[in-house]
């Protein structure tokens, strides 16, 4: 090792020499040395080059490349010329090298200015499998790694290099000394797994753990794990910069897949297992026990409130779920009866004439006096504590508001349950047959003249009064020609209802979170999504995403290399154009100074649903929405869930190309069926996103539509009340055409989707393949029209170019609606 001792020590004479230097520079200054000082340099930070030698010095020495302050070459690669093992200075230790680019530690970013870099030659081999994944993460499932073992001497040669550079910079703390993948873990791995950490720790270089420390811990984990949020607080505590979130991201995974490859080599599996877990606090034990302190009284906490939660939650299973519109015990419970006597034991609901029904149940045998509408119910007496009874309404209901009136109840401290369900659609389109005669003339000559197809569904007073598909699923080849046989259009075909995701996918799934009190609209983003800060996140409320208020542009082209945001915006992966979203994209304008409609602001909204859900979004809609509804062909990626291409109306007939004058890496050219059409859903969001990916059918749709139309519910399932909705669909004051998810008819401002008829308590929302939706509580009407308007060759307009389907009415939306409006109004 004499020509290490004799390398390095070339460069600490250059140092003393410019120390000296300064020295005598400064004689001219009276000297009064103050106590608030401490040294420049804070970290080690260790390397490998990825590369031999020869190209090592290249681009570390070399202009307009990387540098560090020191090169350790290894023994047997065919480009080092010694026969020895010489350590290189490549910048003064006074210097800034550039070797740890954008990076964390310990509070610190940007460790180029505080800490001093060795690169020691290493080349392992990397290869990523595209086809699995179109992520190249440094940590991916996708990526396959050969590490070589390090030359021996190369090793002692770092050691001794180390160990001189911590004597010369004593504020670098043993935790300091870390690799280029603790530092920044989402995109660096060096310097591997086979680096060996624990010999540089029994030569006084580093940190580690003691071994029973670990052993206790790990065996309380083994017992009772920790959450995942408590991990990420232990790993930002011990100095990994890891926001804690509650879930367990790309980011913890990156994170932990860096932290074992430094302290648990034989075990690099990115998962939070009880060994991993236990380490992290057996070195904060060791190294930073105030800061353990706070996290392991969590880690009590925790444990007692996961044991009620527990417990809270097989109490639950035995408890009754709500049934419908009214699930009450009466008489009302003595906290909930004012002191005005004829307000008490009295409810509202909606239904229609000639319709609706009943439940009542009771413990014990009773005796019961109810009201519907002032008439009083002919019921059994007693109504036996060990049956149920179901009576029909028919005689009693009329349309719109109905009273319930529990008049009494004998004995005294009997209780009886009342259910009475919310309606749901009958079909009476024989009674509006010739109503829409023009609106069919409309479409029917739309179809004749090129258009590809529609399904029309109409609800009103709790009643199909329309339903009918018009034209084709698909009628054009990829050339824009006419098909020979052409598929017909069914009540039963699927579309992509594009940015009507943004209210019956991502409004209702908020609304439903409301409901169960797990979301405030009002609440600060970064209330849910922790990592939400800086640069003004701190100032956006949930409310301003859902309102378009946020000041986030129209969208991101996350899915093009070449997007106007640079190659950082650049992703393909769900995880990573989440987080880019969430601390990455910029602001257009401030929060709440104008609406700019945004499908930024809906995928981030879509994030929020997941993170408090803990499941994706489209298992969290599918889940406790739609399959309750019994709507079982409302779904996202419905080609992964086993539908067919044929069961769905086409959209574009060259993929994302408009006719090849659009192109990207990997863009679809091939006619879209069953394939999200949005291109920032389908190659950025893996299909699942808050603003676009949803499909569904016209019959599917008029059962949400007359959810909402009943203040929401359908049957005996209940969503939410009547209360989150008004919450949802209230215009906002500065610009009345959005609502929390919602557009709004706002008294003719938006005219174009709801035509001139509709009332000022209008709501609905618009999709760019060709869809429109309209629910009117003021007349108890809906409307549902699915087109496949971008199912068309695209023709030349003046300098741009449009879809053949845009030209036409039925694909604009206003004029069927407003035929539907007058048919109705007319009727």
């Amino acid at each position: 090792m004499k020509s290490l001792s004799n390398s390095v020590k070339l460069g600490l004479i250059a140092t003393v020499s410019a120390l000296a230097l300064n020295s005598c520079s400064s004689t001219d200054y009276e000297q009064m040395p103050s106590a608030n000082q401490s040294h420049r340099v804070k970290s080690l930070v260790l390397h490998y080059t990825a590369i031999d030698y020869e190209k090592s010095v290249r681009v570390l020495v070399e202009p307009k490349g990387l540098s560090s302050h020191y090169l350790v070459p290894e023994r047997g690669d065919p480009s080092y010329p010694e026969d020895e093992i010489n350590v290189y200075q490549l910048v003064d230790e006074r210097e800034r090298a550039w070797h740890a680019g954008d990076s964390y530690w310990q509070g610190r970013t940007e460790l180029n200015d505080t800490s001093i870099g060795i690169e020691i030659v290493n080349v392992p081999q990397c290869q990523w499998d595209t086809s699995q994944q179109a992520t190249r993460a440094e940590h991916g499932e996708n990526r396959l790694c050969t590490f070589p073992d390090y030359d021996p001497a190369q090793i002692e040669a770092v050691i001794e290099l180390s160990q001189e550079i911590l004597a010369r910079h004593p504020d670098i703390h043993p935790t300091a000394v870390v690799g280029h993948s603790d530092i920044a873990f989402m995109r660096k791995n060096d310097p591997g797994p086979r680096f060996p950490w624990y010999q540089l720790y029994q030569q006084g270089v580093g940190a580690w753990y003691e071994q029973d420390t670990l052993a206790r811990y790990w065996r309380q984990f083994n017992q009772q794990p920790v959450r995942i949020g408590l991990l990420q607080a232990a790993l930002r505590a011990y100095g990994y910069g890891v926001t804690e979130t509650g879930v367990f991201d790309e980011q913890t995974r990156s994170a932990l897949s860096a932290f074992q490859m430094h302290f648990l080599p034989w075990s690099v599996n990115a998962k939070n297992d009880s060994q991993t877990t236990a380490a992290v606090f057996a070195l904060l034990e060791r190294y930073f026990p105030e800061q353990l302190e706070p996290l392991w009284q969590r880690y009590q906490t925790e444990n007692v409130a996961e044991n009620a939660a527990e417990n809270a939650a097989e109490s639950a299973k035995v408890a009754k779920v709500k049934q419908g519109q009214i699930d009450a015990v009466f008489p009302e419970p003595e906290v909930q009866r004012s002191s005005r006597e004829w307000v008490n034991d009295k409810l509202r609901f909606k239904a229609y004439a000639g319709r609706s029904e009943i439940t009542l149940s009771a413990e014990q045998d009773v005796t019961a006096e109810i009201q519907i509408n002032g008439e009083t119910l002919n019921l059994a007496t007693p109504l036996q504590g060990d049956k149920t009874y179901n009576y029909s309404l028919q005689r009693r209901t009329e349309d719109g508001l109905n009273t319930l009136y529990v008049k009494s109840l004998q004995p005294e401290g009997a209780q009886l349950r009342v259910q009475i369900p919310y309606p749901t659609l009958i079909d009476a389109t024989a009674e509006y047959r010739n109503a829409f005669r023009k609106v069919d003339e409309l479409i029917e000559q739309d179809i004749a003249d090129g258009f590809p197809g529609a399904v029309l569904v109409v609800v009103k007073d709790g009643k199909i009064i329309k339903q009918t598909a018009y034209g084709y699923a698909k009628r054009y080849d990829e050339n824009g020609e006419p098909l020979a046989a052409p598929t017909p259009m069914t009540l039963n075909t699927g579309f992509d209802v594009a940015s009507n995701t943004k209210s019956f996918a991502t409004a209702m799934a908020m609304m439903h979170l409301v409901e169960r009190g797990l979301l405030d609209v009002n609440a600060p983003i970064y209330h849910y999504l922790p990592e939400y800060r800086g640069q003004g996140r701190e100032a956006r409320r949930v409310r301003d995403l859902l309102n378009h208020q946020s000041g986030y542009g129209p969208q991101v082209h996350f899915f093009d290399p070449e997007n106007k945001l640079g190659k950082l915006f650049y992703s393909r992966d769900k995880e990573k154009t989440q987080r880019l979203i969430a601390t990455k994209v910029p602001f257009k304008v401030g929060n709440g100074i104008q609406a700019t409609y945004s499908d930024t602001g809906f995928k981030l909204l879509g994030t929020i649903v997941e993170r408090i859900a803990g499941m994706p979004l489209d298992q969290y809609v599918e889940q406790h929405i739609y399959a309750p509804l019994d709507l079982h062909n409302t779904l996202f990626t419905p080609l992964r869930k086993g539908r067919l291409p044929s069961e769905f109306a086409a959209t574009e007939l060259n993929g994302n190309s408009r006719g090849g004058r659009v192109e990207f890496p990997g863009i679809r050219t091939y006619t879209l069926q069953g394939e999200v059409h949005d291109e920032k859903a389908f190659y950025s969001m893996e299909g699942v996103a808050g603003h676009a990916g949803l499909f569904s059918t016209g019959p599917d749709l008029a059962v949400l539509v007359q959810t909402l139309l009943n203040g929401g519910g359908y049957g005996n399932v209940h969503l939410f009340e009547e209360s989150v909705l008004d919450i949802f669909t209230a215009p906002h004051a500065r610009d009345r055409s959005f609502g929390l998810g919602w557009r709004r008819a706002a008294d003719g401002e938006t005219r174009w989707h709801f035509g001139p008829y509709a009332s000022h308590q209008a709501f609905g929302h618009t999709g760019w393949t060709g869809t429109a939706t309209v629910i009117d509580p003021a007349l108890d009407l809906g409307i549902i029209l699915l087109t496949n308007a971008r199912h068309t060759p695209i023709v030349e307009e003046g300098d741009g170019y449009e879809f053949l389907g845009k030209q036409f009415e039925t694909g604009n939306y206003g004029s069927v609606i407003t035929g539907v409006y007058e048919a109705v109004l007319n009727h």
